[in-house]
């Protein structure tokens, strides 16, 4: 037996095991179960003890979806529905030093009696009456009372009548209540600090809390955000959403089409594959849901019998960038973190989600497409390409799904985790599943022994991948290592079936590895961008040094954190230079990869100008390229030092 086919043996054993509905019996004494072992815990204690259940992951800020752009969000959506229910259309949002958050909100402020407890109470809130918050994102009386469990320090104020009323909290401990004369205007006002002992080393990243304060400005038009001084508003709603995402040029301009409870606006574009943003109650749902998918089927329906041509769905899909915003009561999300829409009703007893867009879509569109014949033009030419390449490389695809069937879940290229993003139906599963490139056997084999077999996949790639730029999509099936990767993701028809939330490629920290990086976001840049715009890839960051004595071992991913640590262990320290992801223990491989895994997520915006950049890195240019190198070389000095006598 070959070492591959050995470790793969070993693999689907450990996965087996992990999998045993059966135990062998313990030769133990039974721990002793008592009155004692039975507790309580009051609100903020269980909220503490189970952030996941309410806020999803901790993190520290590096990853859109950690927990303290959640507590930021759960705060600024109270705001967001005092604007809705025509109260204030100002919020200045402050953020110090990254870490301290306030909120100021110019509403009609919490009523004071209960203050205190719409802020430190689960199942306590104004939103149960849907009369008084009739199309609201938060419904279950949890968003704040999560915000004051999960900070040191929180405050909240609220002005109403000439009074205000200040709490203040610490760990969810209610430590101050006074109620005082104010001059004020009316509103009302969250201070928090997350715990840093729960977000350790967290940090507000600008660019992050920028992108969902905007989200709310294009869903709320006439609403003004303040944010650290700085003015974020939209005059055209999700047009605006478009324009400031889009990274290629639309083929016509935008279509914007508004409703009762509903807003639409969509366009086509050069690049491969589907690009949806999708929004209820202002919520931006980035797993999409029943009306992602509504807008998916009724739009290219209503486009395919407009021409009626015998058009394939994915066709007049292909390059299509659109975003939906709809207004549901009582919104049924699939988790608290509120990602996937789950309802099938606008309202309780009333129509369907899908009929609903699927009437707003057949009249108005319709209507669009034929009063504006040079852009339905534009949208047929693009459509009949899209046709002619699919069809130019029907036969290839064909025998490509048919190798990738037949490749065994378990094989010498991807090993496969227990739980996956979603079921293969579309129902989310495990949020924190995910699944790491990485390049040779020796690689995949350390990731592969250290990994989490529940959640964490592993996709050798054989060599460099091949250099995609300027290719067509037909390199995607005739290319064994791309061909396998895309059916691993399950992204051939779009990210509604993909299988993991990360895309993590890890590389060495040496120039095959960058390279290695280099061509494999090409890759997804080329055929999925949508990967990389909702946030999925991400670079893992391993340690480049491990620097320990006999008491400690402190590991190092830069230059500067290898001078500190040699400072703080003293003199003469064991220094090892790690060279590859192979040569690190996968005993010491597990620190990288489990809860405080450092990763760089890989972002995508409209000023990157990546068609440029593609085409100056990963193009033909050659003498210009050679001649940037030689200008930008750096030679790596040596490692020795003798400021440090090592």
């Amino acid at each position: 037996m070959n070492k591959e086919s050995d470790n793969t043996m070993k693999d689907n054993e450990q996965l087996a095991s992990s999998n045993s509905q059966y135990s062998i019996p313990s030769t133990q004494a039974p721990v002793e179960y008592t009155d004692d072992n039975i507790r309580h815990l009051d609100d903020m204690d269980h909220i503490r003890m189970r952030s996941g259940m309410y806020i999803g992951r901790l993190g520290d800020g590096s990853q859109s979806d950690d927990g303290i752009y959640v507590l930021l969000k759960e705060t600024v959506d109270n705001s967001i529905d005092e604007f809705k229910m025509g109260a204030g259309n100002r919020i200045e949002v402050t953020i110090e030093d990254n870490l301290r958050v306030s909120v100021r909100d110019y509403g009609r402020g919490i009523p004071q009696g209960k203050m205190v407890d719409a802020v430190s109470k689960l199942n306590t809130g104004g939103k149960y009456d849907s009369k008084a918050f009739k199309k609201s994102v938060g419904l279950n009386g949890v968003g704040l009372k999560a915000v004051n469990a999960l900070s040191t320090h929180f405050e909240v104020r609220s002005f109403r009548d000439g009074m205000v009323r200040i709490a203040k909290f610490e760990c969810g401990k209610l430590v101050s209540d006074v109620t005082e004369p104010t001059t004020e205007p009316t509103g009302t006002y969250i201070y928090f600090e997350p715990d840093n002992t729960l977000f350790t080393g967290y940090t507000y990243h600008n660019d992050t809390v920028e992108n969902l304060l905007k989200n709310y400005t294009y869903l709320n038009t006439g609403l003004s955000i303040i944010y650290n001084g700085q003015k974020i508003l939209s005059r055209h709603g999700l047009e605006d959403l478009l324009k400031d995402n889009m990274t290629m040029d639309g083929l016509y301009d935008i279509v914007h089409l508004k409703g009762t409870d509903i807003e639409l606006a969509f366009t086509h574009t050069n690049q491969y594959g589907e690009e949806y943003y999708s929004f209820v109650n202002g919520q931006h749902t980035t797993q999409g849901g029943t009306h992602q998918s509504a807008l998916k089927e009724h739009l290219a329906r209503t486009i395919k019998e407009f021409y009626n041509k015998n058009f394939e769905y994915s066709d007049i899909r292909n390059g299509l960038v659109a975003a939906i915003a709809i207004n549901v009561e009582e919104p049924q999300f699939e988790g608290q973190t509120k990602t996937k829409l789950g309802s099938t009703l606008m309202e309780p007893d009333g129509v369907t989600i899908n009929k609903y867009i699927a009437d707003f879509v057949k009249l108005e569109v319709d209507n669009y497409l034929h009063k504006n014949p040079l852009m339905t033009e534009a949208m047929l030419q693009k459509i009949q390409a899209s046709e002619k390449e699919r069809k130019a490389i029907a036969g290839v695809t064909k025998l490509a799904r048919e190798r990738a069937k037949k490749a065994n879940l378990h094989n010498s290229k991807l090993r496969d985790c227990r739980y996956h993003l979603n079921d293969g139906k579309g129902k989310p599963q495990e949020e924190q599943s995910c699944i790491f490139i990485t390049e040779g056997l020796s690689a995949s084999g350390s990731i592969t022994k250290s990994r989490d077999v529940n959640t964490q996949a592993v996709f050798s790639l054989r060599g460099k991948p091949l250099n995609s730029y300027g290719l067509t999509k037909k390199v995607v099936y005739e290319n064994e290592e791309f061909n396998l990767l895309q059916a691993a993701l399950n992204i051939e028809d779009g990210l509604d079936g993909l299988r993991y939330n990360k895309v993590i490629v890890a590389t060495d920290a040496d120039v095959d590895g960058m390279h290695i990086r280099l061509l494999m976001i090409t890759f997804f840049l080329q055929f999925f961008p949508d990967l990389i715009k909702k946030g999925h890839v991400y670079i893992l960051q391993t340690p480049l040094f491990r620097v320990r004595n006999k008491k400690k071992t402190t590991y190092c991913y830069t230059e500067d954190e290898r001078v500190k640590a040699i400072k703080k262990l003293g003199p003469k320290p064991e220094i090892t230079r790690f060279k590859g992801l192979g040569e690190i223990d996968p005993d010491e491989f597990k620190n990288f990869i489990g809860e405080d895994m450092r990763l760089e997520q890989v972002n995508l915006h409209k000023t990157d100008l990546v068609k440029e950049l593609l085409a100056f890195y990963m193009g033909k240019n050659t003498m210009e390229r050679q001649a940037f190198i030689i200008n930008n070389l750096v030679i790596e000095e040596d490692l020795v030092t003798e400021d440090f006598n090592i």
